[in-house]
């Protein structure tokens, strides 16, 4: 099994926690996305749609990282415990209930956090204008007391007393502004006390890991200018701050 993956990118944070934390065997592809390595020919060969994550089992191709992490769980189930994807009808749609969910609120407003105060000046050329950001942090904000208190409410992990793929979603997505030096859990006890219990779990040695490369974000503008693909790149992004 190859999975192609930059650990920049939160949904290849998910997808590779997993596989690591059930012992799942797998071939790490990097595909260097600050490099632009998406657009090249031999990764266009493996998925016409350029995005990151990308599974290939023998000759089976899968994109999405939250369809990647249900084939895994189901290629696996003799293997993976229950608790991540529980057969009981109830619990399971609780986690399809938050990964539902998650794609349009903490996933959008954190990313486009993320993208504001780590690629916005480099892109346009100028600062973020405050409105812009004010707006952006007023999101993350609603979805992060939503990830509270629909989701977490005073329970251990967002299920319950067991850890699920639902958590693992949630807390890439909530280190991604963290790694732009918004600190997303400022403030916020109940995250906190759950992010540390996520890690526990996981190991702390594999949660570094999989977050070192968001944590040394800071650099990613000067490897985009020393790249050749950043001309490539800068309509893309441009279109997206507009």
């Amino acid at each position: 099994m190859e999975l192609y993956l930059d650990l920049v990118s939160q949904p290849c944070r998910s997808v590779f926690l997993f596989a690591r934390a059930v012992g799942i065997p797998f071939q790490f592809k990097r595909v260097e996305l600050a490099a632009g390595q998406q657009y090249s020919e031999d990764f266009g060969k493996v998925s016409v749609i350029r995005k990151v994550p990308v599974m290939k089992d023998g000759s089976f191709v899968l994109t999405e990282s939250v369809a990647i992490l249900q084939y895994l769980v189901q290629k696996y189930s003799s293997s993976v415990a229950d608790h991540w994807y529980p057969a009981d009808l109830q619990q399971r749609a609780r986690v399809n209930e938050y990964l539902s969910w998650q794609h349009m609120n903490l996933r959008a407003h954190g990313s486009k956090v993320f993208l504001l105060r780590a690629m916005f000046p480099l892109i346009m050329g100028s600062e973020v204008p405050k409105d812009k950001m004010d707006a952006a942090v007023e999101d993350l904000t609603q979805s992060l007391d939503l990830l509270e208190e629909k989701f977490l409410q005073n329970k251990p992990f967002i299920i319950g007393d067991k850890l699920s793929l639902a958590d693992l979603v949630a807390v890439v997505e909530v280190m991604q502004p963290v790694g732009s030096g918004l600190d997303a859990f400022e403030g916020r006890a109940k995250l906190i006390a759950w992010r540390e219990r996520v890690k526990k779990e996981l190991g702390e040695k594999l949660f570094d890991e999989a977050h070192e490369s968001i944590m040394a974000v800071s650099s990613l503008p000067q490897a985009m200018q020393s790249n050749t693909e950043l001309a490539m790149l800068i309509p893309k992004f441009q279109k997206i701050f507009k």
